[in-house]
């Protein structure tokens, strides 16, 4: 699932170009999770603002309202200069004075749908239950902590609800763990307040350096201008089952939480 670097640096890789750009037309190809809310005419000859990002959202900001995007389980979006036809599972087009953005979704979870404002339903309830964004200013330690408080879920899970921070995915909440010398099934609710301290930084700079390599590619992420992520390339724990870790030598291990695999070095990651 694409998560916050990926969500990001697919952003980056469009939003300058298509700014400004005036809308032609939109395709609507098989239905997606949710309804698009208004006619696809009634986008015609709008102009495109600067796309934004909340959480792993994508607002594209129009003269009126805008679209809110999702990639859901298995979507990309691709931004080319010409209209190539498409695909059987290409289910949205916008077509511009700037090029085409389409959204590519083999299994149909993610979702392009219109919203008068990001203050105005559907988008406000989409967003209102999203948690901190881990790289501006306002996370730290004690967001962490407060947010933490009370949860006798595992660190590991609650770090994927999303509402305390977002955008922090499977691979990324495995290597900030590591990061910060924190064992994944350790009970959210007893992490201390300095404990928070070290994994706010550490997620902070995971993420920080999965941007720097353009995300992760397990099977099929590519931003919008086709190009892999190669975060996966210097994780260090993440699928990296029964390899030494890089620090003591331990083999890394590999546990299945909430139906998602957990890595972790059970000698520098600390439970209590």
């Amino acid at each position: 699932m694409p998560e916050l670097p990926e969500v990001e640096v697919t952003r980056q890789s469009f939003a300058s170009q298509l700014a400004g750009a005036r809308v032609l037309g939109v395709r609507l190809g098989k239905p997606l999770r949710w309804p698009l809310g208004c006619a696809p005419e009634s986008l015609h000859g709008q102009t495109l603002g600067e796309a934004r990002r909340r959480g792993k959202y994508l607002w594209l900001p129009l003269e009126r309202g805008g679209l809110l995007l999702h990639l859901g389980m298995s979507g990309s979006l691709r931004y080319d200069r010409t209209h190539p036809p498409p695909g059987p599972h290409d289910h949205f087009d916008l077509w511009t004075t700037r090029g085409l953005l389409r959204l590519h979704d083999p299994r149909r979870f993610g979702a392009v749908v219109w919203s008068d404002s990001l203050e105005a339903d559907p988008a406000r309830k989409l967003l209102a239950p999203l948690g901190a964004e881990p790289l501006e200013p306002g996370f730290d330690g004690a967001v962490l902590h407060a947010g933490l408080r009370g949860r006798r879920v595992a660190v590991k899970q609650a770090l994927l609800a999303g509402d305390v921070v977002v955008g922090v995915g499977n691979i990324y909440a495995s290597e900030a763990l590591f990061a910060a010398g924190i064992d994944p099934r350790t009970p959210a609710a007893r992490l201390s307040r300095p404990r928070c301290e070290r994994l706010a930084a550490a997620i902070r700079d995971t993420l920080a350096r999965a941007l720097a390599a353009g995300g992760s590619t397990l099977r099929d992420f590519r931003d919008a201008q086709g190009h892999n992520g190669a975060f996966q390339d210097e994780a260090r724990v993440y699928g990296r089952e029964g390899r030494p870790c890089g620090v003591c030598g331990t083999p890394i291990r590999r546990i299945v939480q909430g139906q998602r695999s957990t890595y972790f070095c059970p000698r520098c990651q600390k439970r209590g």
